[in-house]
């Protein structure tokens, strides 16, 4: 058996305003902060192997904050992998240079993913809900949001966000639960629905209706090729 914790980011500060966030990168508020540490005091005991992030700064920092509870004492650290021939030289040399010789007894692996995004809510990015809401009318607004495959203009439907991040549990996540290793994926609202949806096999209209609160563990077991929710 393999455990597999996923944490949505805590409050991040446009959130707290009240704006389309998407992929604009800001970063947790102080109620977001507390969320954090919160929801990683209630993993604290729990064995975890392997980390998994967007590359969005307010699930980093959820994630190292929650970890910072945790009982182990490891450290979390940060792994750079070659993508492609084009990396400038500075790029190049973080590869090479931030490898440890440490045996790896006492530290976590973080890796980093795009995969694992939230959805891009594209031309709405950085406006606020209500005022958006006012001007193209409440009906439009919900079914950009919560709609399963129509896209806000120029943005990523919950449809297209589970095109990334579904191959992404499969290809990544479930190799290494196979190999007994425990995992912890903190991201966010939507990239994680996609997820909740594939592990629990739930219908397009059944994910419209799933809330993923803040800060706030949600824990599965992998055995025999199947999840049980904790």
């Amino acid at each position: 058996m393999a455990l597999l914790i996923l944490m949505r980011h805590g409050q991040s500060m446009w959130n707290a305003a009240n704006l389309f966030t998407g992929w604009v990168d800001v970063p947790l508020t102080n109620t977001g902060i507390e969320e954090a540490i919160a929801g990683g005091k209630e993993i604290s005991s729990l064995p975890i192997d392997e980390v998994h992030v967007s590359t969005l700064i307010r699930a980093q920092m959820t994630a190292m904050l929650a970890l910072a509870q945790h009982d182990s004492g490891k450290t979390p650290i940060f792994q750079y992998a070659a993508s492609n021939d084009s990396m400038s030289e500075n790029e190049s040399r973080m590869v090479e240079w931030a490898q440890s010789n440490d045996s790896g007894f006492n530290t976590i692996p973080v890796h980093v993913s795009w995969q694992l995004n939230e959805r891009m809510y594209g031309d709405l990015q950085g406006l606020d809900k209500q005022e958006t809401r006012e001007k193209f009318g409440d009906d439009q607004v919900h079914i950009w949001r919560r709609s399963y495959d129509v896209p806000p203009p120029n943005g990523e439907s919950l449809e297209l966000t589970a095109a990334r991040t579904i191959p992404y549990l499969e290809s990544k996540i479930i190799p290494s639960l196979e190999e007994g290793k425990n995992l912890f994926i903190a991201a966010h609202g939507n990239s994680l629905r996609s997820i909740v949806m594939s592990i629990e096999q739930l219908s397009k209209e059944d994910v419209l209706k799933l809330e993923i609160p803040t800060g706030k563990p949600i824990v599965y077991e992998w055995k025999n090729k199947s999840w049980t929710r904790r």
